[in-house]
């Protein structure tokens, strides 16, 4: 084996005459140089590459986690929006056309009349359009007992088509006996097709049809 004064006392001009174990220790140093300035200078570009394609699999990772993710619960929200537009045809269903309003306004009187109530007011309001859908007001004042009006808003809640009772006050009757209920029910139908129909050119800004 070759001691520290051994290395020391090699001619570096004549590498030819050194001992084998002195050519050996000299080769892989030199062999460790050359691996280290390769990499250094001709492999730095390689290993950037591969850093960045580490990064772009996991981002592609990540986003083939959350497709699988949008997949699985496709079918959940399909179910969804089938039950979705079930309700809404549902309670479309619930409002009347403009030819059955009529029949409505006497379904909500005959409510009151079967309870034995009397109406001091039963006064329909201007309709307001509120997009695909008009809201019909109703101003009512009814006189009777207190468990008369209470049943009276229960049959209103039960109708086939969609009434609300709001802005209820109940006051002992003036006369003596009973109370007096004052409300606004609402009532909704839907627009009809020429109705949409001019609501829509309605909202059209000037100038859009030249």
């Amino acid at each position: 084996m070759m001691t520290l004064d051994d290395l020391k006392n090699l001619n570096p001009k004549t590498p030819g005459a050194w001992p084998w174990p002195a050519k050996l220790m000299a080769f892989a140093v030199m062999f460790v140089a050359v691996v280290m300035a390769g990499a250094l200078l001709d492999w730095q570009d390689q290993w950037d590459s591969l850093k960045s394609a580490k990064q772009k699999e996991v981002t592609l990772k990540e986003t083939f986690l959350s497709k699988k993710r949008q997949a699985v619960n496709l079918d959940l929200i399909r179910k969804q929006l089938l039950e979705t537009q079930e309700s809404f045809g549902a309670l479309l269903k619930q409002l009347p056309n403009k030819s059955e309003m009529d029949a409505l306004l006497t379904d909500i009187n005959q409510a009151g009349l079967g309870r034995g109530l009397q109406f001091d007011l039963f006064r329909p309001g201007a309709e307001s359009i509120q997009g695909s859908f008009a809201e019909q007001p109703i101003a009512i004042k009814v006189t009777g007992n207190y468990d008369d009006l209470g049943r009276f808003a229960s049959d209103i809640s039960m109708l086939p088509r969609i009434v609300t009772l709001n802005d209820i006050s109940i006051t002992p009757n003036a006369s003596g006996g009973g109370l007096t209920m004052e409300a606004v029910a609402k009532t909704f139908r839907y627009l009809d097709e020429e109705e949409i129909a001019a609501q829509k050119k309605a909202a059209k800004p000037a100038g859009a049809n030249k």
